[in-house]
This record gives C-alpha cells, structure tokens and sequence, in this order.
C-alpha cells in the first residue's frame, strides 16, 4: 500500500491507546499473581474494573464504527494477507460483538473476578470450596449475561467458546471429544492394568528448588526465549502474559519433591512466550498483537512441552546435564528409565502435571460441567460432587479434597468459561503443526537430540508466530497445514508414541 488512507491511520491511533489500557490492565493482573500483597486485592478490583471499562467504551464508541465503515469497502480490495486488510476484517468482527456487551458489564466482571481470584487462593490452601462458591455465582450469571448479550444459534456455550477460540462451535468440540473419549479411554484402562504405580517414583526425590529454577532456565535460553525482552517469576498457577511484544512474562511454581512442576511448567509457558516475543513488530499496539486464538496459543506450549520436552530426543541431550545437576537424585539412573518415568501414564488429580493420554480426559469433564453449569443443569453447591463423580468415571480415581478437585485450576477465578476446551485443541492442533515441521525441517529430530532449536524456532516463526491474529484458527491451520483441524494426527501419535512404552 503506498500511502494509507486518513481514516486507517487515525483507526490505528485509536487502537494504539485501547491496546494501551489492555496492556496496563496485564501489568496489574500480572502482579496481582505475583507480588501484590493480599490487602490490596480490593482496590486492585477497582483499577481493573475502571480500565476494562474505558477499554471497552472507547473501542465500542461511535467514532471507531464510523471509521471502520470507511474502510470496509476499500478493505475488501486490499490484500487479503496484508496486515491493513486483517486489521479492518479482525477489527470489525470484533467491534461488532464488543457492541453487544454493555461497558458496566465488562466492568463487573473485571471487579468480580479480580475478588474471586484471592478466594480462590484462599479456597485452594484449605481445601474449602464454601470460600469460592459465592464468588463463582457471580462469575457464572455474568458469564450467562455476557452469552446472551452476545447472542447464539445453538448452544449458550457457543458464545462464550468463540471469545477463545474465533468460529469454533459447542458441537465441534464436543464431536472431536467424543473422537478422542473413543481412543483413549481403552488406551487408559489397557494401560492401568500394566503399569507400574511406581514407574514416577526417580521423579519424586527431594531436589533443591533453586537448582530446579536454574535448569529451568537454561531451558528457556536454549528454546530461544529472550530475557532482554522477557523474564520469568514464580506464581500460584503457572502462567504467561505479555505488557509488549517485547516485555514477555512467565510464571511457574516450585516444587521440590516432584521437579517436572517446575521444568514442564517452565517448558510450557515458554513455548507462550516465543510466541508472543515472536510476533510481527508491525502488529504492536494494533489488537492483532496475540496470538490468532487461546487454541492455537496452547499449541506452541503443548508441542514444546510435550512433543519435544517428552521426547527421547529432547533427553539424550539433556539428561547428561540433569545428571551434572542434581548427580545425588539422577546419578544411578539411566536415560530410558527416566524417559519413561516422564512419559508414565497414571491417572491423577492434577490437569497440569497429567500425563499426555490422560490429559484431554480432564479438559472434557470441564467442558462437560461448564455446559452443566451454564445452562443450570447443575446446582453450583454440588459441584465437587459432580466433578468427583466424572473424576471416578473417566480416570478411576476420586480427588480426596477440593484442593485436588474442582478448586485446582485458577480459570474459573478469573471470569474465563467457555476457556478450557482450547487445552485440547490445543493438542489436536501442536501434533498437525509438529508434523508439518518434520516434513519441511530436514533431520529436525536429530536437531533436537543436539539441544539445537534454530530451526525449528525459524520455522514456527514464519509459519505461526509472525502472523498474531491476521487469520482464525481455521485459515491458519490450513495455511500451514494443509488440512483442516482433525484428531487423526494426535491419535496416531499417542498410538504410536504410547503403543512403544506399553507394548500395546
């Protein structure tokens, strides 16, 4: 474009300073996680609730629809990859539905929810869910208010999920759940009657936490996470958000007698933060500087964690350096056995330290009560009962308390339903993009084993990374792909991967 018109530059303006009052809302959340004392969470309720406000007024203003409908139609003769076409499309979508939602409502949730996170932190630390269930009320019938101000066709679940996950439907997941429920509850019950209730035991030797962070670390720097732009903290549930693109923070949690916590948390939330930090510098400040959706998001930190933190090839190179570090805890141990210590399918309680084949069976008991809970199906004062009850019928096992059950994930605290079944398509969508790469990237594997990330970091970059939100999740897995978004790559590779541990 050689000169861009009046009416986009001054659009880019305007959504310069909304994408300002975000960032600063990120600041606040961000430190609310991780350095906040718990006295001030009441006032930090009132300056969130006050910038989602103004965030959300001055982007459904009159002025912004005016420009956009300027633009709509010379938009539509401009390059459809171009990043001044996607941010007119991108935009108006998500004016359009910004439009439906009254500006008190985004506030009250930003104000319910910033309270309902320290209860929840309360809730969590004395196993007592009484503490959270007021909190969550709020959360759930701002959450319905929000569904039906936005309107659906289908379900009320489906306005919610498309905050997340751009064009996805309730019936698509639940399609692609019933798919994968198929395959892995045999693989599950096949597995338990076999395995060892021990075979994670190594992973369970006290080891110093600051040498964990360390190792963590280390990690982090060889994956090509930038500290000049980026920096890790500790937090109660790991997490990674972004003030810039290129002021990228991370968080994980410590635990020193089971060191993948920290190390997977630490792989995970990397792979997040290469994504943001990877993101086209054109697109700061735009609205298009995130990632295309929270599905697409989960994909960069499930394939970093999973498909080549997990893998064999990812060890033979780094558990020589394990070794040097901790030579008391894994000096008598060899290489395979802790390969598949780290890769023991065990049902558990925990969603974040569960194994790969058992991992998406949490996802659909939360997106199975969240249905429940938003279409009334259920009492919310039964909810650790329901959720013990799904526990018990897809994993076989029964949390002893609600730390360990229906308190463990943050999400809910945070207003955020409608969030969890992008974990999954998370997975679905790392397996399909991590064998494209396999494809384009000659001996990647043999990278890898190597501890060298080059390449594959490159890759990611010009086929995800750069693009933010130009495209939907369904343009880009397409565009990189080939295909369309499928269960069949990630059933071939648990088969495959899973089949080789357990003789299957």
């Amino acid at each position: 474009m050689e000169s861009e018109p009046q009416e986009l530059q001054e659009l880019k303006r305007r959504l310069g300073e909304i994408r300002d009052l975000h960032r600063a809302a990120a600041v606040l959340s961000w430190d609310q996680q991780t350095y906040m004392p718990p006295g001030g969470a009441a006032a930090r309720a009132e300056q969130l609730a006050t910038l989602h406000r103004t965030a959300h007024t001055w982007f459904t203003s009159d002025e912004i629809g005016q420009l956009l409908e300027a633009l709509r139609a010379p938009a539509a003769e401009w390059d459809y990859d171009s990043d001044e076409a996607s941010l007119v499309r991108v935009t108006l979508r998500d004016y359009e539905k910004a439009r439906r939602i009254p500006p008190a409502l985004i506030a009250e949730l930003a104000r319910v929810s910033t309270l309902a996170y320290e209860a929840w932190v309360k809730a969590k630390a004395t196993a007592d869910f009484a503490l959270f269930l007021p909190h969550l009320e709020k959360i759930v019938d701002l959450n319905i208010q929000i569904a039906e101000a936005l309107g659906y066709q289908e379900r009320l679940y489906d306005a919610l999920l498309d905050q997340y996950e751009p064009e996805m439907k309730t019936a698509q997941v639940a399609a692609l759940f019933e798919q994968l429920k198929a395959e892995l509850v045999p693989i599950v019950k096949n597995i338990a009657s076999q395995a060892n209730p021990d075979g994670d035991a190594i992973l369970r030797r006290p080891m110093d936490v600051q040498k964990q962070w360390d190792f963590g670390l280390s990690v982090l720097r060889d994956m090509g996470f930038d500290f000049n732009r980026g920096r890790q903290d500790k937090s109660v549930h790991p997490f990674t958000t972004s003030f810039s693109i290129n002021d990228v923070r991370l968080t994980t949690r410590l635990d020193p007698n089971y060191f993948p916590t920290a190390l997977f948390g630490t792989i995970h939330e990397g792979g997040h933060g290469l994504y943001e930090q990877g993101l086209s510098p054109t697109l700061e400040r735009t609205g298009l500087d995130d990632g295309a959706s929270l599905g697409i998001h989960e994909s960069q930190s499930r394939l970093w964690e999973n498909l080549i933190g997990r893998s064999r090839a990812f060890w033979t190179y780094y558990f020589p350096r394990l070794q040097q570090a901790f030579p008391e805890q894994m000096g008598d141990v060899e290489l395979e056995t802790f390969y598949q210590a780290i890769n023991a399918v065990k049902p558990s309680f925990i969603r974040v330290e569960a194994d790969e084949v058992t991992y998406n069976l949490h996802i659909m008991l939360r997106f199975e009560l969240e249905n429940d809970m938003l279409e009334r199906r259920i009492p919310l004062r039964d909810l650790p009962e329901a959720w013990n009850a799904k526990m018990e019928a897809y994993l076989g096992i029964v949390p002893p308390n609600d730390a360990l059950g229906v308190l463990q994930d943050v999400h809910w605290s945070g207003g955020m339903l409608g969030y969890f079944p992008t974990y999954s398509l998370g997975n679905l969508y790392s397996v399909q993009f991590f064998e494209k790469a396999k494809r384009d990237i000659n001996g990647l594997l043999d990278q890898i084993a190597a501890g060298d990330f080059s390449e594959l970091l490159k890759w990611l970059r010009q086929n995800i990374h750069q693009h933010g939100r130009k495209y939907t999740p369904a343009e880009l897995v397409l565009k990189v792909t080939g295909k369309e978004l499928a269960a069949t790559d990630y059933i071939g590779y648990i088969k495959q991967k899973f089949g080789e541990l357990y003789s299957l």
